[in-house]
């Protein structure tokens, strides 16, 4: 039995997008019009619709409207997660996001992906890369994460720097490419 296309595009593979995958993404536009229209609604408001498309919300998350995602059911949020204004997922694939982890304003997190081969492009196939963030990570504003990174815990992500590797646990990263930071801690005296 072969795959169907949404198959395909959930389990990392090359895709063609179609129809139903099309037809999902207009329930998630729909739904993104009534989210970014909630902005002055109370936090709890918007926290249940966000519980209405994304696939795990943890108690206390929060995303700043407005917001912008290809499906929405691919998204986890951990308890605590903060995401300011003008975020961007791509989450063709899983994007997980960690407890109390903080995202600044117009962050992209891309787990869309192209071909490199200018053929396949042509022939409309995409793929996906799972993004990993995990818990206590800091990332700031128009930081960009591309398809596949991991990022580790208590990681910390310098403003509008491109991820295109994985961090690790406790690593600054900054700049284009993002590379490891070296920084005295702030201290709390």
């Amino acid at each position: 039995m072969s795959k169907t296309e949404k198959q395909k595009m959930l389990a990392g593979e090359l895709y063609r997008p179609d129809a139903d995958i099309a037809a999902d993404q207009a329930v998630t536009k729909a739904w993104l019009v009534r989210y970014n229209a909630a902005l002055a609604q109370p936090v709890s408001e918007r926290h249940a619709l966000l519980s209405e498309r994304l696939a795990h919300v943890g108690g206390g998350a929060v995303i700043r409207p407005p917001f912008f995602c290809d499906f929405g059911y691919n998204i986890r949020l951990g308890d605590g997660v903060f995401m300011n204004f003008n975020c961007v997922i791509l989450d063709v694939v899983e994007v997980r996001i960690g407890d109390r982890t903080q995202i600044g304003p117009a962050v992209q997190i891309y787990a869309a992906d192209h071909p490199r081969d200018a053929g396949m492009r042509r022939e409309g196939l995409e793929f996906g890369r799972p993004v990993q963030i995990g818990s206590d990570v800091w990332i700031g504003g128009g930081a960009i994460i591309l398809p596949g990174v991991t990022i580790g815990d208590g990681a910390v992500i310098g403003a509008g720097s491109v991820v295109t590797r994985d961090v690790e646990a406790d690593q600054t990263v900054t700049g284009n490419p993002a590379r490891p930071h070296r920084s005295k801690p702030l201290s709390k005296d």
